[in-house]
Order: C-alpha cells, then sequence, then structure tokens
C-alpha cells in the first residue's frame, strides 16, 4: 500500500491492539483503517506514543493542496476536515471505508489539544451544545450523503 501523500511504500506496525500503516523513512504520515484512531488518539493511550516519532525523509515534499487518494479504496479520494468541531487539526477521512489519514505531527497536535479541553472541562460550568457545533455536524452529514 502506497502513502497517499508522497506515494512511499507504508509499513504495518503493531501498535497496542491495532496495527497501523506508516510512512516510515517517507513523509511520516499515518494511515488508520475504521476505529483504529480512537484507540490511540488521546494522550492517555500509551500505544500511540509510538507514532509520534516517525522517521521522516526530508527530501519527500508533502503538497497539503493536494487531493489524496485512499490508499485502501481505487478511486476515492479523501476528504479533508476538522478532527472535531473545536479541533484546529485538519485530517483527511475516506468516505467509503471509514479510514483516516494523518499528516506527521497531527496525531501529537490532536493529543495535546484533547488535554487542553480535559483541562478546560473539569474547570467550565456545565453548558449547551452550541450552534456552531449543530451547523458544523449537519454539514458534515450532508457532505457525506453528497458523497456516497
Amino acid at each position: 500500500m502506497n502513502c497517499p501523500a508522497c506515494d512511499h511504500q507504508l509499513t504495518e506496525t503493531q501498535v497496542g491492539a491495532v496495527v497501523v500503516d506508516i510512512c516510515q523513512g517517507g513523509c511520516g504520515g499515518i494511515w488508520f483503517d475504521a476505529f483504529e484512531l480512537k484507540r490511540v488518539d488521546e494522550r492517555h493511550e500509551a500505544a500511540g506514543e509510538h507514532l509520534i516519532n516517525i522517521r521522516r525523509n526530508p527530501d519527500r515534499p508533502v503538497d497539503l493542496s493536494r487531493k489524496r487518494a485512499c490508499p485502501r479504496c481505487a478511486g476515492v479520494k479523501l476528504k479533508r476536515h476538522l478532527f472535531h468541531p473545536r479541533s484546529t487539526v485538519e485530517i483527511d477521512h475516506c468516505p467509503s471505508c471509514a479510514g483516516y489519514w494523518l499528516d506527521a505531527g497531527e496525531l501529537e497536535k490532536i493529543r495535546l489539544e484533547q488535554r487542553s479541553d480535559a483541562t478546560a472541562a473539569k474547570s467550565a460550568q456545565p453548558s449547551h451544545v452550541s450552534m456552531d457545533v449543530i451547523r458544523y455536524m449537519y454539514r458534515m452529514q450532508v457532505q457525506m450523503r453528497a458523497s456516497a
């Protein structure tokens, strides 16, 4: 399987209970099949630590504006969107197989955001779901239906 960002050969790597595909020696990105990302995205997940410092080749340029093909699904392009409504991290998601592509450094950013969110949640008062979150969820549903 080839990397959707730099076309380097992906390497299967056992991380805790999951096997992920990493671009070791290429751009340093990671492919997660459906539901695998949830097992390593949170900072307390020790398995994810092995994915923070993947060996990269600085001569492998990555064009972030290029549409990327799913490494699992022939002819399917990945959709780029925020990891969650309050996130600043954009990730690539396959609408067909539900896999996720994370560029180098994105997993670490996600884990840092979640740690910040957890700290903020402890000090915050209970609140209602904002209209921004509802609009974001609606847009995501419409996009998923349109691409199906």
